[in-house]
């Protein structure tokens, strides 16, 4: 028999005889009722994280046909195989804490099982960006297909969509401004469609990153998952991957320096979510590229907010793609963006704003000239509270909270906020800062989406909407408010803010960047050396590799030994 490099023939199991490898696996194959001419193809692999407990991915099944007609069509043989799937709000304690295992899964089943090319399908928040990790590091061609966002719903005239109406909704039911038969309405009239968020939360976000990467075709991550379109992308995506198929295009090729700047800027210019700074993190480490947050604040400092969609404006993902879609939004960014990075098409970033479409909608899409905000989404601040940094989303925050100097009201842990946070008896004032300790990612909670903290009822109650509140959690990227997230080292790890105490004054200044905790160096010390030692439960199998593992939110919340050689040493 002929020996190949390609399709079947690649990566034989080991028996000690390459033919009688080959010819097993041969024979398997055939059982799966596979022709001659058909097992003689080169292999498009594609990545399919459909679950029972993954909603936004439950239209999957016609896409994947769609992706296997596209590689069909282009003379290769589509081979679906399952991987970990993150179901947003089905996982516990959070689904970054599964973003890595997703990762593992992705990497080593590209990389173990016999395939020229791969697509990879998903689209709930941690599976893109599990995705594209897993891909750069197994080098093999690919392609990223995502989900599309769901459309919108309807209650009593009102456009709704999951998720920022969803906490507006929540947060008038706290106030009392909602009744218990409305809030019952409401919750099944957000999400009534397959696809992801409609708004500009983590999922919306990381696909226009992945576009922006270049690891998607143009103007492939608006479209809404209901749409026919999509299921035309989906074809377009497989006809691509089997083109891919022995070049050396590989993600690492596509993931450089520029394209992940190119990202930064757009995730500014978006008023993207906050977890898009730590999953592109995370992705550019595995191509050995560190981002440096001071670097992240001077593009802030020039590039505007210029996407009107929750939580920071008023649209919808399905009308930025009507608007013109992300080609519309780089057009506009053209000289602030490197036009020389390649794409998985074979173009160039530069060609492909060379084809936006002429006609944008400029209620959604804002010109350079007319920014929601002349600044970018997000900022960095740094300071004694915050020595290697913390993320306000600035876009989605009250401006007239950002130069203050507050008392703080700590909360321990989750479920001491759990527990406190609704008690009459809380000595809390509207223009307190609340703080939130051992949320952060090597707590036992893994950094969830809790900084988010609820403003505490008897506020709620008396109209107070928003408060500073400082944590080491994340939040949804649906979410909203004047909220300072990843503050690193985490409580946890030994970080300065497991030292805040009731009653300390902080300063926050976004105009300096500064996040400062005015409490005298001697007392920290002194606090530090009266703290308890931190202790975790006994922990086995993933969960102790987590533990051991993981690095701070300024690395992306990765493990330690999936980043790049020249990135492995962080810590």
């Amino acid at each position: 028999m002929k020996d190949r490099s390609e399709g079947l023939g690649r990566g034989l199991t080991n028996y000690g005889d390459r033919a009688f490898s080959r010819y097993l696996r041969r024979s398997f194959a055939s059982s799966m009722g596979y022709s001659r001419e058909m097992l003689d193809r080169p292999i498009v692999g594609i990545a399919d994280t459909r679950s029972g407990f993954n909603n936004c991915h439950r239209h999957f099944p016609e896409l994947i046909e769609a992706v296997k007609r596209g590689v069909l069509a282009a003379g290769a043989l589509p081979l679906v195989f399952p991987t970990v799937s993150l179901g947003e709000v089905f996982l516990s304690p959070t689904s970054l804490k599964f973003r890595n295992l997703m990762s593992i899964d992705t990497e080593e089943m590209i990389r173990a099982q016999p395939m020229d090319a791969v697509v990879l399908v998903g689209g709930c928040d941690k599976t893109v960006p599990a995705q594209l990790m897993g891909a750069v590091s197994a080098g093999l061609p690919a392609i990223q297909l995502v989900a599309g966002p769901m459309s919108t719903s309807r209650y009593r005239g009102e456009r709704l969509g999951a998720c920022t109406d969803c906490r507006r909704f929540w947060g008038r039911y706290r106030a009392g401004e909602v009744s218990d038969d409305d809030i019952r309405q409401v919750e099944g009239r957000l999400a009534t469609t397959a696809g992801t968020c409609a708004v500009m939360g983590t999922a919306s976000t990381m696909a226009i990153i992945a576009e922006v990467l270049g690891m998607m075709p143009a103007g492939s991550a608006a479209v809404p998952a209901v749409d026919a379109e999509r299921l035309r992308i989906g074809e377009e995506t497989g006809r691509i991957a089997a083109g891919l198929i022995g070049s050396d295009l590989t993600p690492a090729k596509i993931i450089t320096e520029r394209s992940v700047e190119n990202a930064l800027r757009v995730l500014l210019a978006i008023g993207g979510s906050t977890n898009g700074i730590i999953h592109l993190t995370a992705i550019a480490g595995r191509a050995g590229i560190r981002i440096d947050l001071d670097r992240l604040n001077q593009l802030s400092d020039t590039t505007p907010v210029l996407i009107d969609l929750k939580p920071s404006g008023q649209h919808y993902m399905e009308d930025l793609d009507a608007a013109g879609g992300v080609p519309a939004l780089l057009a506009e960014l053209r000289d602030l963006l490197h036009l020389d990075c390649p794409t998985v098409t074979g173009e160039t970033l530069g060609e492909r704003i060379d084809r936006a479409p002429a006609w944008v909608d400029r209620s959604v899409i804002r010109a350079r000239t007319e920014p929601i905000t002349p600044q970018g989404g997000l900022v960095a601040l740094f300071g004694n509270l915050a020595p290697r940094g913390a993320i306000l989303k600035r876009s989605a925050a009250d401006p007239s909270l950002f130069e203050r100097t507050g008392r703080a009201v700590v909360f321990t842990s989750l479920a001491d906020l759990a527990q406190r946070i609704d008690d009459p008896a809380l000595d809390v004032q509207p223009d307190d800062f609340l703080v939130l300790q051992h949320a952060g990612p090597t707590s036992e909670a893994a950094m969830p989406e809790a900084g988010y903290l609820p403003i505490p009822t008897r506020l709620a109650r008396a109209g107070v909407k928003d408060m500073v509140r400082i944590s080491d959690a994340r939040m949804s990227g649906t979410a909203f408010g004047t909220i300072v997230l990843h503050v690193t080292p985490d409580a946890a790890s030994g970080g300065p803010l497991g030292l805040v105490r009731d009653g300390d004054r902080i300063r926050l200044s976004v105009a300096e960047r500064r996040l400062e905790l005015l409490v005298p160096e001697e007392e920290l010390e002194r606090r530090r050396q009266s703290a308890p030692a931190a202790v975790r439960p006994a922990s086995r199998g993933y969960d102790r590799l987590y533990q051991e593992q993981i690095l701070q939110a300024d690395e992306g919340c990765d493990f330690r030994f999936l980043q790049a050689p020249s990135l492995a040493g962080g810590g």
